[in-house]
């Protein structure tokens, strides 16, 4: 929705989920990217392959407090304690203002307090489990649920009998992300890694962003390791191909998995390596739970439903501010 005048919000915000930023960018409204020399990461712009459009712009630090602004839109803690106060004029930091929550808390899982609570600015989560264990205290809060958009093209084949994984610096980030459990289902079930760093265990590497659907789409199934995290795109991505998932039935994971229908999702390991070599063994299965899995993507995850919701919930923030 634009604006009253028939103009489209002039929205400031960052780079810091790269697929995000960019199907984010969908919505009928302009985003101006933050900058700082040699586009370091949160301050990034328009880099990368992805295929920004026109309503993607970037603007210098130092030139921010110049501009005209409808609304802010931070996206890491960084961003609202740091830039807000270096960067952005006393009008500018006085203008409405949302704070997107990619994750779930890091610290204390139930007894952390966000740091936006105690603001004006609304507070969105990108899943309820998100939103559910934040203490957002008395700040206005709002789901979002993701939108994913893969090349018309790109559907499941499944034709190589493993399963894939995609989740970057996977060795770094260590037990959260689920770093030993792959290495314990890797030894019984084949599996293919890929992801930024994924080299330094036995990986394939970085994909490019527009080829990764059709790089996992030839695998038999999409295994999630992740123990703690928000809902990962590239989960989504996958099952938009026609792809089965197997995951850990943590975070939001339950109320997207339908175990026997879509794909599998269990806290014990050893039920998921199961399942992992049943799907190798019946491809046929694998098919029918991918279809599935399309079928929910679709009708969930839509871009056109996330855009829509993006553009709706600005204008009414940039209107009631």
């Amino acid at each position: 929705m634009p604006r009253p005048d028939g103009s489209r919000l002039q929205v400031l915000t960052w780079h810091v989920h790269g697929n995000y930023l960019y199907y984010l960018s969908q919505a009928a409204h302009d985003f101006h990217l933050v900058t700082l020399p040699g586009h370091p990461p949160g301050h990034a712009g328009r880099v990368g392959m992805l295929p920004w459009g026109p309503n993607v712009h970037e603007v210098r630090a130092e030139d921010v407090a110049g501009r005209r602004f409808d609304c802010v839109l931070y996206q890491s803690r960084r961003h609202w304690d740091d830039d807000r106060l270096r960067w952005l004029s006393d009008a500018q930091r006085a203008l409405p203002a949302v704070y997107l929550e990619h994750d779930p808390p890091q610290q204390h899982p139930t007894a952390t307090r966000h740091p936006a609570a105690d603001s004006d600015a609304h507070i969105v989560h990108v899943t309820s489990f998100n939103a559910l264990m934040w203490d957002n205290g008395s700040a206005p809060t709002r789901v979002i649920e993701h939108g994913v958009l893969v090349p018309d093209e790109v559907r499941y084949r499944g034709d190589r009998d493993e399963g894939v994984v995609v989740v970057n610096h996977l060795r770094e980030r260590g037990r959260r992300l689920g770093a030993d459990l792959f290495e314990q289902v890797r030894e019984r079930v084949p599996l293919t890694l890929v992801g930024m760093g994924s080299q330094a265990i036995g990986g394939e590497g970085e994909i490019p962003n527009l080829e990764l659907a059709g790089f996992v789409a030839r695998f038999r199934f999409f295994f999630n390791p992740i123990r703690y995290t928000s809902l990962g795109l590239s989960v989504l991505e996958a099952m938009t191909v026609g792809m089965p998932v197997v995951a850990l039935a943590t975070t939001e994971m339950p109320m997207v998995i339908r175990n026997g229908v879509n794909g599998y999702a269990d806290t014990d390991l050893d039920a998921l390596v199961d399942v992992m070599q049943t799907l190798i063994a019946d491809p046929g299965l694998a098919r029918r739970w991918g279809e599935a899995a399309r079928a929910d993507a679709l009708a969930r995850f839509s871009i056109e439903r996330f855009a829509r919701d993006w553009t709706q919930f600005l204008s009414e923030v940039a209107r009631d501010g």
